[in-house]
């Protein structure tokens, strides 16, 4: 297969296409940014020793997705799309109820780690339909167009997960994922035709797995976006995680965390609006390179108004900061994993999950890693943002000069 040609031709409409993959996608986001506003609620719940401990709610979300990608690459790829999608689902509901029953810690943080392993399964198998049906910018463009409507979950979840604990008890907050998924899944399975063909399909071995690994590990186009997505990945995860620690905390702002979180998520659907006005007209390669020298401007501008307001600059002031940053790190989003993706073909499915998981093995200990640093003021996050948006620019600086390897058919 070369890079302009596609397994299927997409059924749906454009519209639907979009919502459907951008709510498909928008279930690991919603995981995570309807818990933010009940994090310490529930750490005290269920005896959190600190507040660090409470982020692991969060961070470990991204472990979990890691090992989960890894089975659901191949998976998909031998079983089909939607077998996948199902299956995952059916997991993710699990690993929801036995968050509902905690009554620990251990207990909470085992079930978000199910939820995570299922949702590899819908995050996964959504990516390869997308890759069966689109490829170079004109996939970066519908990851584009789907960034936008996923971009509205982390700005509404944590109003709706504010709202529900101020109504009723943080573990119907579960409830809600429950609802959402369950809906997704019957969207899915009424609308959504398969779309890689059985003689496409590549049942799963050992021998198999390690050929395709080699060639994605070894692919200098695939894995220097995949690095530099989770290094920038990884220093975003670190402010997601703390995000409630730092607006709550260390700047007071109560009830109007969800709000404060939903303007600067607007920044990063922005971008990706943008992006994808923008991506068939300048390429993949020059919007990321471009967003690339953004992300390092801003964290060193950053770390400047740390030096200046003794690590706590004006809220204002880091709002503002913070939303033009956030606009650059939106741009790189859709596009690292539009480039990782582009030489992969029929490898797809294992080319996802090899990339997802890869990605989150690097992005939770460098999250983990800057919170743990984290007291009472925003110097660690600033420093984070500087030090892994720079190895991101160094290690995807070849693949953005380079003329395209060549492509798995």
């Amino acid at each position: 297969m070369t890079q302009s040609t596609v397994n299927a031709k997409p059924v749906l409409g454009m519209a639907e296409f979009v919502m459907l993959m951008a709510f498909m996608t928008s279930l690991v986001a919603l995981s995570i940014d309807a818990m933010l506003p009940a994090l310490d609620v529930i750490g005290h719940h269920l005896g959190a020793k600190d507040i660090h401990e409470s982020h692991l709610i969060v961070s470990l979300f991204f472990g979990g997705m890691a090992f989960g990608q890894l089975f659901f690459g191949p998976y998909c790829d031998a079983r089909g799309r939607r077998e996948a999608i199902m299956l995952g689902l059916g997991i993710f509901v699990m690993g929801t109820l036995v968050c509902m029953i905690a009554d620990d810690m251990t207990t909470m943080l085992i079930g978000r780690l199910i939820q995570a392993f299922g949702v590899s399964g819908p995050r996964i198998a959504s990516m390869a339909v997308i890759r069966d049906q689109f490829a170079g910018e004109a996939m970066a463009r519908v990851m584009s167009f789907i960034m936008m409507v996923f971009i509205l979950v982390p700005m509404i979840a944590p109003m709706v997960g504010q709202w529900v604990i101020s109504v009723a008890s943080w573990t119907h907050i579960f409830t809600l994922f429950l609802v959402v998924s369950s809906g997704v899944g019957l969207w899915y399975f009424i609308r959504q035709p398969e779309t890689l063909p059985v003689e496409d399909r590549v049942p799963f071995s050992w021998a198999q797995f390690f050929r395709s690994s080699k060639f994605i590990l070894t692919h200098r186009d695939v894995i220097g976006p995949t690095v530099a997505m989770g290094c920038v990945f990884g220093a975003f995860l670190s402010y997601i995680s703390a995000s409630q620690t730092i607006f709550v905390g260390f700047y007071d702002v109560g009830d109007m965390f969800a709000y404060v979180f939903a303007f600067l998520a607007f920044s990063i659907g922005l971008a990706s609006y943008m992006n994808s006005r923008i991506v068939m007209r300048w390429g993949m390669k020059k919007v990321t390179s471009m967003a690339l020298y953004g992300v390092l401007v801003f964290s060193a501008v950053l770390v400047v108004e740390m030096v200046i307001f003794s690590g706590l600059p004006p809220l204002p002031l880091a709002l503002i900061t913070l939303f033009i940053g956030f606009f650059f790190v939106g741009l790189l989003f859709g596009n690292l994993n539009a480039i990782a993706m582009q030489p992969l073909g029929k490898l797809a499915g294992i080319g996802a999950a090899i990339i997802g998981s890869l990605s989150s093995i690097i992005s939770v200990p460098v999250a983990m890693g800057i919170d743990a640093f984290l007291t009472d003021n925003l110097y660690p996050i600033a420093i984070g943002f500087l030090i892994f948006f720079s190895l991101a620019k160094l290690v995807i600086t070849p693949t953005l000069k380079a003329e395209p390897e060549p492509t798995e058919s």
